[in-house]
């Protein structure tokens, strides 16, 4: 991984796509801080477009979708995405999985969970299960991501179950379908913008810092990690070719600066 100083100027003027990871990206230590959304504010304002790729649940991505100066939200780990419908004012939403597949799903994803929560220590679902559609999600009875040990054995319990599986810097987490960041950025950016990313790929760049992002940090040729990423690296195979010095919204906010500093783009 390189250092965000070394970033091409000349690959700068190529990005109109900004996507980003959300927990521990755009924040840190769970809060959002205000340099970081008015740098989401920055993008848009400068012609890009923005948009979140997160795995929290769509109770928050609702509120992302109708409050942020954003272009669109995918959540749960590419399980659906939301994005303003062209009144500026009603939300679209759009699933991987239709209801009936997600209800199916539900049933088994509930049994999973409550299997991990009855047989490994210390663990509880997410506070925001409840508001999750397509995922399960496993932290800590007070809310954090659980002990090493504890995530290899839900990971392998996922595995046994038939699901897939992944953790960032908040959860473990598991999905029924073959959905993943990627799958459903390929998804969003056909059926809203009428863009194929395979033919685009050198027009995006993808911002994260945890395993869920690797799918996005192995197809993206600009794809960089706030500082946090070094302490999932050990879990990681498919890395982002440049790191920032800063963690979470400071490194975010380190890239913005990159994309629309006075030498590479009007601010």
């Amino acid at each position: 991984m390189r250092p965000i100083a070394e970033f091409p100027n000349t690959r700068v003027q190529d990005i109109r796509y900004v996507l980003t990871d959300v927990d521990d990206t755009l924040t840190h230590h769970g809060k959002l801080p205000a340099k970081t959304f008015l740098a989401l504010e920055r993008l848009q304002k400068a012609g890009l477009r923005v948009i979140p790729v997160t795995a929290g649940s769509s109770g928050w991505c609702d509120l992302i979708a109708r409050m942020w100066p954003v272009d669109a939200v995918i959540g749960e780990n590419g399980g659906f995405y939301f994005g303003r419908q062209s009144n500026g004012i009603a939300i679209e939403r759009r699933y991987w999985t239709d209801k009936a597949g997600r209800d199916k799903d539900g049933e088994r994803l509930r049994a999973v969970l409550d299997e991990i929560v009855r047989l490994v220590p210390g663990t509880a679902p997410s506070p925001d299960q409840r508001y999750r559609e397509a995922t399960l999600a496993v932290t800590t009875g007070d809310g954090r991501l659980p002990e090493r040990l504890a995530i290899d054995r839900i990971l392998a319990m996922l595995g046994e179950a038939g699901l897939r599986a992944t953790i960032n810097s908040m959860w473990v987490l598991g999905w029924a379908g073959d959905f993943d960041k990627l799958a459903m950025t390929r998804r969003l950016m056909h059926e809203r913008f009428a863009i194929g990313i395979e033919a685009e790929r050198d027009h995006f760049l993808f911002i994260g810092d945890s395993p869920n992002d690797e799918p996005m940090f192995s197809f993206f040729p600009h794809s960089i990690a706030v500082a946090t990423v070094r302490q999932y690296v050990h879990r990681m195979t498919a890395r982002p070719h440049w790191i920032t010095r800063g963690p979470g919204g400071d490194g975010f906010v380190e890239v913005v600066n990159t994309l629309l500093g006075p030498k590479n783009r009007a601010r």
